[in-house]
């Protein structure tokens, strides 16, 4: 019996969106509820680990609507260790060029980007980590901050 040409397509397509994905170690992204950043809405992200050799590049996700009024966006993140420690990072994601061009990718009215904060970063201990983000523009309700969200990627050396 013959396979259909379909078959083929579905295999290739899940091939290579398996591969694009390998590097990932974690991604979560949450919705700001009604597109309006609280300044005391922490989102929270809580990542298991363990292995403290490997290297990992962080990145913030964050989704903005086109009308979102200013061309960055600067938040704490604050990490809490399984040992209970702490560390607090100051991230400033520049969502826009000087021109008012958006830098991320989008469709109509949605933007995404994807922005680096830490590389090449190992954890020190095995155990729950938990992220927390706060936003940081001073604003009581931060308008058109759609989502929020952590991605951590395997660092591989090219």
């Amino acid at each position: 019996m013959k396979t259909p040409n379909y078959l083929y397509a579905i295999f290739l397509f899940t091939f290579l969106f398996s591969a694009c994905v390998e590097d990932r170690f974690f991604e979560k992204n949450v919705a700001i509820p009604d597109g309006s950043w609280a300044i005391d809405y922490r989102p929270e992200f809580i990542v298991a680990v363990d292995d403290t050799l490997t290297k990992y590049n962080f990145y913030v996700n964050i989704r903005n609507s086109g009308t979102y009024p200013y061309s960055n966006l600067y938040f704490f993140i604050k990490t809490m260790f399984p040992d209970g420690r702490f560390a607090i990072d100051t991230v400033e994601c520049t969502l826009a060029d000087e021109q008012g061009k958006w830098l991320g990718k989008g469709s109509g009215d949605i933007i995404d980007h994807q922005i680096m904060f830490k590389m090449k970063t190992a954890f020190p201990l095995k155990g729950n980590y938990t992220f927390l983000f706060e936003q940081g523009m001073r604003e009581k309700e931060l308008k058109h901050i759609l989502d929020v969200g952590l991605r951590i990627e395997k660092f591989e050396q090219k």
